[in-house]
């Protein structure tokens, strides 16, 4: 008996949201399949690969095996530029470390100087993450999302503690995108973009960061979240769940004792690189199978990796 496939396709779908201007803007979002359900209809538009840098550099983050693919390059800028032109990179990711109050303490002012020079460096979307601490994210955002007038920049991330200051701020003000932030949780998640579009900033501005964690390190959680958000979504047209869903996958894959664990520690492991490489990337390809429109990743083999493997699905 001849197998005859029947396609699954909803008649709701999830936001479009762009990043980005000119011909290297990046749509997230737009699908009314399940996940990687290519079969079942085409990707409007294919999920997205970023690559992330700091404003210190990786040397300060203990990460070697990173800060050797950027030797030369001193400044932030330098460094996005090179990001920008890693094979498979659709956008790039500038995280502030340095702006951390318990850190460097490095000024708004000097912040926003970064990213104006980083901003003429390269010409693909950029993404701009804080240091996690409310009070200087929210000071530094409202700053940046200024002097990126025009640009669709996406700040991460507004969370419960300030979505009023991120969302009027950086969406309201300056026309930018933003990133709702919730800790794994398909209730917080949609508490957060009602409150969100409350405030008035569109549900097409708004990118949700469900949260992530290492493979292996309670991923299922992350993984069974997406599911129901993405269920919620198209199936029961929830209108509030319908945001694309981005992914910081790096600074969890890259901050597990696989990944940093030194050769002269656990020789038995093998190569650090490789083990970084492999945690990134198997982190990554579960957030796509449960339903990322966009990934954040570090290692140039990473970033080549999962944009071929996107690629080889379409």
């Amino acid at each position: 008996m001849p197998f005859t496939a029947k396609p699954r396709k909803f008649n709701a779908s999830i936001n479009e949201t762009l990043l980005g201007t000119g011909p290297n803007a990046v749509t997230l979002g737009g699908e009314n399949v399940l996940p990687l359900y290519y079969f079942d209809n085409p990707a409007k538009n294919p999920p997205a690969v970023g690559v992330e840098i700091t404003d210190t550099g990786f040397e300060l983050s203990g990460l070697p095996v990173l800060a050797a693919y950027y030797d030369g390059a001193k400044t932030a800028a330098e460094r996005a530029k090179k990001a920008s032109q890693m094979e498979g990179a659709s956008f790039v990711c500038l995280r502030f470390e340095g702006a951390d109050p318990g850190g460097l303490n490095r000024s708004t002012a000097d912040c926003v100087a970064i990213v104006k020079d980083v901003l003429s460096a390269v010409d693909k979307p950029l993404v701009i993450a804080g240091c996690k601490n409310i009070e200087k994210d929210a000071e530094l955002f409202s700053a940046a999302a200024e002097a990126c007038q025009g640009r669709n920049v996406l700040f991460l991330s507004a969370r419960e503690e300030d979505y009023k200051t991120v969302g009027a701020s950086c969406a309201l003000a300056y026309g930018q995108k933003i990133g709702a932030e919730s800790s794994v949780d398909i209730n917080l998640a949609k508490q957060l973009n009602v409150l969100t579009t409350q405030l008035g900033v569109p549900a097409t501005s708004i990118v949700m960061n469900l949260g992530s964690a290492a493979a292996g390190y309670g991923y299922e959680y992350v993984s069974s979240t997406m599911d129901r958000v993405k269920s919620a979504a198209l199936e029961q047209n929830d209108t509030m769940l319908q945001m694309p869903v981005i992914t910081p996958v790096s600074a969890e894959a890259w901050s597990v004792k696989e990944a940093i664990m030194s050769e002269s520690d656990m020789p038995q492991w093998g190569s650090m690189e490789e083990r970084g490489i492999e945690m990134e990337t198997v982190t990554a390809s579960a957030c796509l199978a449960s339903g990322s429109d966009a990934v954040i990743l570090r290692h140039p083999t990473s970033v080549k990796t999962i944009a071929a493997l996107i690629a080889a699905l379409l």
